[in-house]
């Protein structure tokens, strides 16, 4: 029988595979190709792995469809989208770009009013409720008298109960809606904000850029911003705002850090002992 947590081990799986592939991509379209690779290859293996066995209990096969399929399954939706509107993308910068992915927002919006909010199981699955669970989440439970959508003849029945897929893309939307936003809104707007504000006119960063490097990256693999939801380049960019400073290509200055000799993570160890020596004066 599968055991609860080989399902789990799926989403830290996933977690990680994000921070890799981020930390190794230049681009966003290499990024989303290479996830939705990893992706795929991780739905198919937990298509095998349920199909040779069977849930422990029916709350692990509810949990499965509810939250952990739909968290890989929504990932995959999210990353081919943004693959799909990056590489359709005419232009890298200006008003046809603020275009272009306003547009892309406003066929976000429409589908969502059309195809979501209005819909009695969204209202089921955003208040929490728990109740019907066992119709809308175990296999072979799928109610044609309801009127569901078309697609239901499309999907895998052995490895869906529909409304996973359902709850794959509210999570896909979300993920599309948070970084269209952004697209549109760029942190450019929070730089003009830092630069004009004369509360930090002298707020420079006066280490070294291998020094701030070293720091974004400890920060974003330990998940410490935005509970490890934003990418490296969205970091280092906030950084380069907040500090005023250029620091170039940091995916290789980072792998140099990897293959420097001696200590690794100087920067961070020399910050410990400064703490540490701060922390004594006040004994």
């Amino acid at each position: 029988m599968i055991m609860e947590s080989t399902y789990k081990d799926a989403l830290y799986r996933v977690l990680k595979k994000e921070q890799e592939i981020s930390l190794e991509s230049v681009h966003v379209i290499n990024e989303s190709y290479r996830m939705i690779i990893f992706l795929q290859d991780l739905l198919s293996d937990m298509k095998k792995r349920m199909l040779n066995h069977q849930f422990i209990n029916e709350n692990e096969e509810i949990e499965f469809f509810r939250i952990i399929k739909p968290q890989v399954l929504g990932k995959l939706i999210y990353y081919n989208k943004v693959y799909r509107i990056e590489t359709s993308c005419p232009v890298s910068t200006g008003k046809m770009y603020n275009k272009y992915f306003s547009h892309e927002l406003q066929q976000l919006k429409q589908e969502y009013k059309h195809n979501i909010c209005n819909s009695d199981f969204y209202r089921y699955y955003r208040s929490g409720r728990t109740d019907k669970d066992h119709e809308f989440f175990k296999l072979g439970k799928i109610n044609f008298n309801m009127g569901l959508n078309s697609f239901i003849f499309e999907i895998d029945t052995q490895f869906s109960t529909y409304y996973d897929y359902k709850v794959s893309r509210i999570i896909a939307d979300e993920l599309l809606y948070n970084y269209l936003i952004i697209k549109i809104n760029p942190v450019d707007k929070l730089g003009i904000e830092l630069k004009s504000a004369e509360s930090t006119k002298d707020f420079f960063w006066t280490e070294s850029k291998n020094a701030l490097i070293e720091l974004i990256y400890a920060l974003y693999a330990s998940g410490a911003i935005s509970n490890g939801k934003v990418g490296i380049r969205k970091i280092t960019l906030v950084f380069q705002l907040l500090f005023r400073v250029q620091l170039g290509d940091i995916h290789h200055a980072f792998h140099r850090m990897k293959d420097r000799a001696g200590n690794r993570t100087l920067f961070l160890d020399q910050l410990k002992s400064s703490l540490d020596h701060y922390m004594d004066k006040d004994l």
